[in-house]
């Protein structure tokens, strides 16, 4: 039996559908059943992304506030620190990054490397609007990381919020 595909959401697949695609008072569809596939189990939500995502002042923050704790991944688990402390040598030992994609993503509020530990550690797919940096050599290092480029390191695969939908059978 194939094991079934689980996701794990990055701010922006939040954070974008509601400003442009997907605004509440239009489609509440998208939104319940968001929320349903991550109290089934389907979607997980990064302690962080949430704490991203509660800064607003808006709609989002509400339907946010909602979401259970027991539904979020807490990004303190000790299998989740030792491989995000992975994904942090792998930007400062890669000759393609110059120092300050380091210290970009060593900020404490910056969730990229741990939505890519918990997602190594807990088998999860990373849902992002994310594109992967075409130009990345070690001619002309990058000061930003980015989440397709590191996560392929980890084997951890990332796909659009609209692969997701299709997955589990999102209808609008």
């Amino acid at each position: 039996m194939m094991e079934k595909e689980l996701f794990l959401i990055d701010a922006n697949s939040l954070i974008t559908p509601y400003l442009t695609f997907y605004p509440f008072d239009l489609v509440k569809t998208f939104w319940n059943q968001m929320e349903w596939h991550i109290q089934n189990g389907n979607i997980a939500i990064l302690d962080l992304v949430k704490s991203e995502v509660l800064k607003g002042k808006d709609s989002l923050k509400e339907w946010m506030e909602n979401i259970e704790e027991g539904q979020l991944i807490d990004h303190r688990e000790p299998a989740i620190i030792v491989k995000y402390g992975e994904v942090l040598r792998h930007i400062q030992d890669n000759p393609a990054y110059k120092p300050a994609a380091l210290t970009e993503w060593s900020r404490e509020e910056v969730a990229d490397p741990w939505l890519i530990a918990a997602a190594a550690v807990g088998n999860y797919t990373i849902v992002s609007f994310e594109n992967e940096n075409k130009g990345l050599n070690t001619r002309n290092p990058s000061k930003n990381a980015k989440i397709p480029d590191v996560a392929k390191v980890f084997n951890v695969e990332v796909k659009n919020l609209y692969y997701m939908m299709r997955v589990l059978k999102f209808s609008l």
